[in-house]
């Protein structure tokens, strides 16, 4: 045995290879990232969306405006408020009250999320 050498890998090569998935995880990673930004994204436009048309759908039926988003939900416009993807909570919402003195009531709905979206764009305002 003591003339055998054992096969394996040497320190230069385990070190290339290690350099070569650093040099290709600094690639991926930020990709894999803002792909999940775009995401969250999407699912906050469509989840305006969604609060928007029910609002709309509530007016359209009732003459007026939900006092809650909670209110949607009891009415079965709505399963349940979504969870802001941005934010991370259903509570953050911001509530737009109607400007009609005679009709008060939520009007429209914005994220309550700090920050800009990828088109520059703050999320409250979208």
């Amino acid at each position: 045995m003591t003339g055998e050498r054992t096969r394996g890998f040497t320190l230069l090569e385990l070190l290339v290879v290690m350099a070569i998935i650093a040099t290709l995880l600094t690639i991926a990673v930020p990709r894999y990232f803002r792909s999940l930004e775009r995401s969250r994204e999407a699912v906050l436009r469509q989840d305006l969306h969604s609060l928007r048309e029910s609002i709309d759908r509530y007016y359209g039926d009732t003459g007026q405006f939900p006092e809650t988003l909670a209110l949607l939900v009891e009415k079965r416009y709505l399963r349940s408020v979504p969870v802001d993807p941005i934010a991370k909570s259903a509570d953050k919402w911001v509530a737009v009250n109607s400007e009609d003195p005679d009709n008060p009531g939520i009007a429209d709905v914005r994220s309550g999320a700090e920050g800009v979206g990828e088109n520059g764009v703050p999320y409250a305002a979208w």
